[in-house]
């Protein structure tokens, strides 16, 4: 008998959506649940979570810069999204996060029990506050909140996912949300060249903005402009190569190996959910992670990284992966 209705916040990006999605398919064999996102990500629960429904609200304080602008915040749209929420009578409110935020908006949806990791002070707005885990992946909070509400979800390693198609190309996505993540776009044409000489089929995808680089450079690419089409050109792909970014988390929910190259965030708190993820680390900086905040001209965490360095990780990558799907 299912229970009745649970709230879900993540409010930041796609891969943050992502990363929760084995919590909201546990919750929903039990709650009716809704998560409240951006309305950009509603593809992403039609296709992996069809059972949770999404209230599309953008926090302004996910913005990237001038996010406490008061007087530029959308008033009139955050009170009908404290309308809505009231209105739907949630039993319970969670969040994974130790935002003190998300725990004000779980106060006012008027929800009787609210699940969370506190932090400045916010343990009063939580019924019951919750011991973050010891320092790592951003997963363990979502499992910490399941075993709070007494659901099962699998550890990392025993998560189910698709197979990926062991004929399918490699695929490289040079995007990321912020440009302090990406990797030279120079090195990543460098490294697909070097693929295809050792007979590999590869497929390059980038963003919108970083189009004109590639037709500059003669070099075929597509760059996907909806979420649909992104899963579209995903799908099918044997392995997945490129940034801490939202493409990479999605490949890895579609069943793929991934291959992430961090610059200032972590590896060990962010890495896709595959059992056969890898990855490079950044290069050393005091400041790591620094919110995508660099406190030097260049990222050198990211710069740093030479593509003779990533070849040799990725050609131990694709050995792994295409050893352990045979």
């Amino acid at each position: 008998m299912r229970s009745t209705g649970l709230l879900a916040l993540e409010l930041w990006g796609l891969g943050d959506v992502l990363l929760a999605l084995p919590f909201l398919r546990a919750a929903a064999k039990a709650h009716d649940v809704t998560l409240l996102a951006k309305p950009a990500f509603a593809p992403v629960l039609e296709r992996f979570a069809p059972d949770v429904e999404i209230l599309p609200f953008v926090a302004p304080w996910t913005a990237f810069s001038g996010k406490y602008r008061l007087h530029e915040w959308p008033w009139g749209s955050i009170a009908r999204c404290l309308t809505a929420l009231r209105r739907r009578d949630f039993s319970v409110a969670v969040s994974a996060r130790c935002d003190p935020r998300d725990h004000l908006l779980m106060w006012l949806s008027g929800s009787p029990r609210r699940v969370g990791f506190p932090r400045l002070g916010s343990e009063t707005l939580l019924t019951d506050p919750l011991l973050p885990p010891p320092r790592g992946h951003r997963y363990l909070f979502w499992q910490a909140a399941a075993r709070a509400l007494g659901l099962k979800l699998d550890s990392r390693e025993e998560l189910e996912l698709s197979e990926a198609a062991a004929d399918g190309p490699i695929v490289i996505h040079t995007g990321a949300a912020q440009p302090i993540r990406v990797w030279p776009l120079d090195r990543y044409l460098k490294l697909a060249e070097r693929l295809r000489e050792g007979g590999h089929q590869v497929r390059v995808l980038c963003d919108p903005a970083q189009r004109a680089f590639f037709e500059r450079q003669g070099a075929a690419t597509s760059a996907p402009e909806s979420l649909e089409a992104l899963i579209g050109q995903l799908s099918g792909s044997r392995a997945f190569i490129g940034n801490d970014s939202g493409p990479g988390h999605l490949a890895a929910s579609l069943g793929v190996p991934t291959f992430t190259i961090f610059g200032p965030q972590l590896a060990e708190r962010f890495t896709p959910l595959h059992p056969r993820a890898a990855w490079i680390e950044g290069k050393p900086c005091p400041h790591r992670p620094c919110s995508d905040s660099c406190r030097y001209p260049r990222p050198h965490c990211i710069l740093g990284i030479p593509e003779s360095e990533v070849r040799s990780r990725v050609g131990q990558f694709l050995k792994h992966a295409e050893g352990a799907s045979t």
